[in-house]
């Protein structure tokens, strides 16, 4: 059994995420090994407000944001959906996608990344 409170662990700071804008802080929660399934990390992010993690492309893999507190936008594919606390945005393989914070509050997310199998993007 594993078993950690991310929201009581230090966050590291983290300037220019996939180019973005300003500091983000920011925790790797559980990385591949901790798990015995297919998921490549789990990662607590936190943009204080006017920050944005980049807008990038990943390969053959699913990306997960899970909004849990703040507000902001989520481009993804050349489209920009609101995000707002319980929000579940699905990244798609090969798509590209970037996050930022419009409120002026810290916009917080759980992000997951697990590979596809080959083949099946």
């Amino acid at each position: 059994m594993l078993h950690r409170n991310f929201l009581t662990q230090p966050l590291e700071s983290l300037e220019g995420c996939h180019d973005g804008v300003g500091v983000l802080r920011h925790l790797e929660v559980l990385r591949g090994e901790d798990f015995q399934a297919d998921l490549r990390f789990l990662n607590y992010t936190v943009l204080p407000p006017g920050t944005s993690i980049g807008l990038h492309r990943h390969g053959n893999d699913q990306e997960l944001y899970i909004v849990l507190a703040g507000r902001g936008e989520l481009e993804a594919d050349g489209k920009v959906y609101p995000a707002q606390p319980g929000d579940v945005f699905v990244n798609e393989p090969y798509g590209t996608h970037g996050l930022r914070n419009t409120g002026g509050e810290d916009l917080a997310v759980l992000v997951l990344e697990s590979p596809c199998p080959a083949g099946e993007a």
